[in-house]
């Protein structure tokens, strides 16, 4: 079964509120961020709903706090992905940080992953019975029970004061009703018209979300080549881009970080210069001592008759210097 999917797949196009949604839907949970499902214990049950039995629930962490406990969970799931022959990497290292890139990508693939077994249906499968095998399964599965009773109780509250205001103002509504004009049938068109130009700007904007969502994730995929991602550069483009939506001071620190980088190679470089020069002296004087000691050398080995065959040359070659 084909379990690799492309960075332009459709399946990586799927938004994190979606995302959410169907994690919560499928394991009854009340997650409000992506990166809460960083300890790998979501994803362990996930596959646990695709295959059941497939996965030793009583091995998995659901109270996994630290990356020790985390990496436990993961070699679970990579445990389950060799038996079902998955060849899906997990990047473990990039998971347990918490990083809300790496945590979304990863769940759109299980979700992608999920819909293409079965359809993504499941069948009479219980969630929280298969968590509270687990460990800090059962605490998991009182918060997500306490939340959802509390939004019915509070969503049966709001109906009955709607009923109840409604039937105080039917009367009110009914008059009202009868006065009101109706919309002239001219409008209908210019409705249809504004709807259509919504639509086509929806279109346009999700386009555009999905180009730029590309690029940063080749930025991201060529800042993690080992021959430049200690670079200064690449490292102030990853305090960017792996800054939440709270730090609104990541462009200032990568800019910081670039700064002190300059300061230390700007005090480094003078005295690679003195160096460089110091060096330069040191072997000109050693090549002019050389030059020395050969010409002496020199000087001292010719013999007596190779000293008088040297003046006779100057003698017969006309210096101005013999006299005859």
């Amino acid at each position: 079964m084909a379990t690799n999917t492309g960075t332009m797949e459709s399946a990586y196009f799927v938004g994190r509120s979606e995302i959410l949604s169907w994690i919560n839907s499928t394991l009854q949970l009340n997650l409000s961020k992506v990166e809460e499902a960083c300890s790998g214990a979501v994803q362990c049950q996930l596959m646990d709903a695709v295959h059941p039995g497939m996965v030793p629930m009583h091995k998995v962490n659901f109270d996994a706090k630290n990356e020790y406990d985390m990496i436990q969970n993961y070699k679970v799931l990579q445990d389950v992905f060799n038996k079902l022959k998955i060849t899906k990497h997990i990047e473990v290292n990039k998971l347990v940080k918490g990083r809300p890139l790496d945590n979304l990508e990863f769940m759109q693939w299980m979700k992608w992953y999920f819909d293409s077994v079965h359809g993504g249906v499941l069948h009479s499968y219980n969630p929280l019975e298969r968590r509270e095998t687990s460990k800090g399964g059962k605490e998991g599965s009182k918060k997500s029970a306490s939340s959802q009773s509390s939004t019915k109780s509070s969503t049966a509250a709001s109906k009955s004061q709607t009923s109840h205001n409604a039937r105080r103002n039917d009367a009110i509504a009914t008059n009202q009703s009868v006065k009101a004009s109706r919309p002239s049938s001219r409008e209908g068109p210019a409705y249809d018209e504004q709807i259509t130009e919504l639509k086509l700007s929806i279109d346009s904007l999700e386009k555009e979300r999905d180009f730029y969502f590309a690029k940063l994730r080749d930025i991201e995929i060529v800042c993690q080549f080992p021959e430049i991602e200690n670079l200064p550069v690449v490292e102030a483009i990853k305090r960017i881009l792996y800054a939440t939506e709270d730090s609104a001071s990541a462009v200032a620190e990568a800019q910081a970080l670039i700064s002190q980088h300059e300061n230390q190679v700007s005090m480094l470089s003078p005295i690679s210069e003195v160096a460089e020069e110091g060096s330069k002296s040191d072997t000109q004087k050693r090549k002019n001592i050389i030059n020395v000691d050969v010409d002496a050398a020199a000087n001292t080995t010719l013999s007596p008759r190779q000293r008088i065959s040297d003046a006779s040359d100057v003698h017969c070659s006309g210096s101005p210097l013999v006299t005859y």
